[in-house]
């Protein structure tokens, strides 16, 4: 998986004798902008999430795309009711496949259920999430941030449990 600063998405399965591009499959995909992370998953060879952002353009929107069968077809998983601001980075929990963590101008974003749903994480400041890695060791999520620093959200392992049981079987019934 590759992708560049002019809007190409291309996957080689061959040792990169040879290459697909992808771009023209991925609907909404806005010509030449820069596609900012391909993340391929570890949990499926043929599963990977695409952060594009097109602000060079003037184009504030954000873009988040993901595909399950090698780029043949592609969702787009985030929208501009849920975040303010163009997309950064994305990383997927290397333990728990539902759980995604999002990368935004306007701050960081969390999906239990693999980008059905996103939610603003609070108590992060509103600035540019520009980077995003999960420590295996210390289930840490570290923050990249533009001008302010590295943040970490400690231990990410109840957002976990969130993730692979759901959120009404660790809570129950009494909201």
């Amino acid at each position: 998986w590759v992708g560049t600063d002019d809007g190409n998405v291309q996957l080689t399965r061959d040792g990169g004798k040879s290459w697909t591009n992808l771009s023209p499959r991925i609907e909404g995909l806005p010509k030449g902008a820069w596609v900012a992370q391909v993340n391929a998953s570890l949990h499926d060879p043929a599963e990977a999430f695409v952060v594009v952002n097109n602000y060079r353009q003037n184009d504030w929107k954000p873009y988040l795309y993901h595909t399950d069968n090698y780029g043949k077809s592609w969702t787009s998983i985030v929208d501009e009711e849920v975040t303010s601001g163009h997309t950064l980075a994305l990383a997927q929990d290397p333990e728990e496949e539902n759980l995604l963590f999002l990368g935004a101008e306007d701050g960081l974003y969390v999906s239990i259920d693999k980008g059905s749903s996103w939610t603003k994480w609070q108590n992060f400041p509103s600035i540019p999430a520009r980077d995003l890695v999960i420590h295996p060791r210390e289930h840490d999520l570290v923050i990249g941030t533009f001008g302010r620093a590295a943040w970490i959200l400690d231990d990410i392992r109840p957002l976990r449990d969130l993730a692979s049981n759901g959120y009404e079987k660790v809570v129950g019934n009494d909201l």
